[in-house]
């Protein structure tokens, strides 16, 4: 006789199965996949009744029965007149054995085989469950609050429409998608003062590809890059996959200093201008144009990094080192990530027409073309006004947010001294002195506060803690205070500060 699932058991699974779906429909499917394919019911079991399902589940016959339906269009399930609903057992072919896992090989030395270890080199860390923290003061991480949630999914919803969908599907090998380059090229990049023709732009999974393939590129034991100190650890790690030498380049309240000794002897300078990382102050104009004398008097090409740029609290940023260039020697990344979302992953690199062919067939090479159902979402978003609008609902409570941390910062922990910003979404603070950086991140968790220590930004760490890193991005208005307030608590805990770096 042919077994019957028992209502109760899926109403366990149900409740215990954790899917992704958002829609109970949707979790339904979900459970009814996740059961069928891990072999938790028998191969040819037939289903309860949408009606004994519904009621079993607690939802709605409908519901339950739209699920069901969709499992048999799909082939899940196979309907037998007269009979009901049974597991299809053809869909289980492929599955059949796999429950039984082969003993696992001996391990393999890989280690004699590696060629680079990105294991070693030190990384800025965050942890998963930042969200749980009270008091979250992270970097670059997503507020639900203040993301247009709506406007992002009526883009997405227009990207899934038939006509979309015919013009983004396809495979666009080394191409990029179009509409969102004419967005790039007409709304993104003038804003930055920068006019680029389609053939000087690329498309990246965010600024951080960008600067990965420009090494690959670019990069090999000959070659001398400099890198801001403190500067972008990811960037430093990069290009140190592949150049000979990464010079530390010493910065200022200004940002870069175009004279130092060290910077004729690079091939390339990355720096990132508008707001320095991981200080945030940004490069004047007379620098800027200082450094582009450099540049030209010594041959330099320069990689400018101009994340964060459109996140000012005075108006109109400055215009990019790029906008500047008169001679074709910057390259310049940029990224949509920052202001949307750092999930999104689309960034963008601007150079000369011949530097962007190459790197677009080694692009292919690596992954061909970037998502172009991402890219026609976020192309949407763009033209239809909704990035504007949000950038500027961004600077209005980043700059309420950065103002709550400076007072107090001056109310709680008076002998700090916050870095001067005109923008972005952090606060680079000088403690004046040093202290234990991993007790003072542990005891900030036991607080529920969540910092991140500057040591990671320099080129050679150093011993004991100097510099905070804090961002607002992601942490209420409301709760800074309070957040700066067990700082102090943590900070007076570890203590005591020993003067000096």
């Amino acid at each position: 006789m042919r077994s019957t699932v028992d209502e109760a058991m899926w109403l366990r699974l149900f409740r215990q199965f954790d899917g992704r779906s958002a829609t109970l429909q949707g979790q339904i499917k979900e459970m009814l996949v996740h059961a069928i394919l891990d072999g938790l019911v028998a191969s040819d079991a037939r289903l309860p009744s949408s009606r004994t399902l519904a009621d079993a589940l607690s939802l709605s016959r409908t519901t339950v029965s739209l699920a069901l339906q969709q499992m048999l269009d799909h082939g899940f399930l196979t309907s037998r007149p007269r009979s009901g609903l049974y597991i299809n057992q053809d869909v289980l072919t492929p599955y059949l054995g796999a429950a039984a896992r082969p003993a696992s090989p001996a391990a393999f030395d890989w280690q004699r085989r590696l060629r680079i270890t990105p294991t070693a080199q030190r990384n800025i860390a965050k942890p998963r469950d930042w969200q749980s923290y009270k008091y979250p003061f992270v970097y670059g991480q997503f507020d639900r609050s203040l993301f247009p949630m709506g406007d992002w999914r009526e883009c997405a919803l227009e990207s899934l429409t038939a006509k979309a969908i015919e013009a983004w599907s396809p495979d666009q090998i080394d191409r990029d998608f179009e509409p969102l380059v004419d967005q790039l090229q007409r709304r993104v990049l003038p804003s930055r003062g920068i006019w680029a023709a389609r053939e000087e732009i690329l498309v990246t999974l965010g600024g951080q590809q960008g600067c990965y393939l420009l090494a690959d590129l670019l990069m090999g034991k000959a070659t001398t890059v400099g890198v801001e100190d403190p500067g972008f650890p990811d960037a430093r790690n990069n290009f140190g996959l592949r150049a000979g030498t990464v010079l530390p380049l010493v910065i200022d309240a200004d940002g870069l200093i175009p004279d130092q000794p060290d910077l004729p002897s690079c091939d390339y300078v990355y720096t990132t201008p508008s707001h320095q990382c991981p200080t945030n102050v940004t490069m004047p104009l007379d620098r800027r144009e200082a450094l582009l004398a450099t540049a030209h008097a010594h041959d330099l090409v320069i990689i400018e990094d101009d994340h964060e740029s459109e996140l000012s609290f005075t108006g109109r940023p400055l215009p990019a080192l790029k906008s500047l260039d008169r001679d074709g020697r910057v390259i310049y990344v940029g990224s949509l990530s920052k202001t949307l979302a750092h999930g999104v992953r689309i960034g963008f690199v601007v150079a000369g027409a011949e530097l962007i062919a190459e790197l677009r067939a080694l692009r292919r090479l690596n992954l061909r073309h970037p998502p172009a159902n991402n890219a026609c979402a976020a192309a949407l978003f763009l033209a239809q006004g909704h990035r504007d609008s949000l950038v500027a609902r961004l600077n209005t409570h980043y700059r309420d947010r950065s103002a709550a941390l400076r007072s107090a910062l001056a109310l709680h922990l008076p002998g700090a001294e916050l870095a001067k910003s005109a923008g972005g979404s952090a606060a680079w603070i000088d403690l004046g002195a040093t202290l234990d950086g991993p007790a003072l991140i542990e005891a900030c968790r036991q607080r529920s506060v969540l910092i991140e220590t500057g040591d990671v930004f320099f080129a050679s760490p150093p011993a004991r803690t100097r510099y905070l890193r804090l961002g607002f991005s992601a942490i209420p208005l409301e709760r800074i205070t309070g957040g700066i307030r067990e700082l102090a608590g943590a900070i007076a805990e570890v203590g005591p500060l020993v003067p000096g770096r």
